[in-house]
């Protein structure tokens, strides 16, 4: 992530869209991605999606399918600030799914956790809030183009891994 997609990050906003589509798009270029790519976190707006269809309609390749990972907003909440990381070795924490043995402390090498800027509960609700504004409307999108399969996403993440993995192999599109 470029420094300046990386301070809007840290204060829970999102990075400018045209930062986000030109970085995208960039890697999209990339010889390991002439097989297609997985998309996760963009779009995440409408101006964003318009302009993702529009540079792959350039070089006659579209959105297969959108994928709507459906979780209550206490769940979302619970999850995205929950996570800590070590100072020493980067080792992933979760307060509810993987805590560490002691409190504060690393399994793996003793160091002290800390928790991101972003990952703090007065930002991940100024994410939410973001999201509910503007990303919420790309549901409708990809439902009115018939490319969204929306999976239940509440559940431990091997079950909700299920859940997706099965309906990208259905190929059926849920829409409302």
């Amino acid at each position: 992530m470029g420094l300046r997609a990386k301070s809007y990050v840290d204060k829970g906003e999102l990075a400018p869209d045209s930062i986000s589509i030109q970085m995208v798009l960039e890697r999209m270029a990339a010889p390991d991605c002439e097989g297609g790519v997985i998309l996760d976190g963009f779009p995440r707006n409408l101006k964003q999606a318009e302009a993702l269809d529009k540079a792959l309609a350039e070089q006659a390749k579209a959105i297969d399918k959108a994928v709507y990972i459906k979780v209550s907003e206490g769940e979302l909440l619970k999850r995205l600030s929950g996570r800590w990381i070590c100072r020493n070795c980067q080792a992933l924490y979760h307060t509810i799914n993987s805590p560490p043995k002691v409190w504060g402390k690393c399994d793996k090498c003793g160091g002290e956790l800390y928790q991101r800027p972003d990952d703090t509960p007065e930002t991940v609700k100024k994410r939410l809030e973001v999201y509910f504004s503007e990303t919420a409307p790309l549901i409708d999108y990809y439902a009115q183009a018939g490319k969204l399969l929306e999976v239940d996403g509440e559940g431990v993440v091997d079950e909700v891994s299920r859940r997706i993995v099965a309906a990208l192999g259905e190929g059926e599109f849920v829409t409302r």
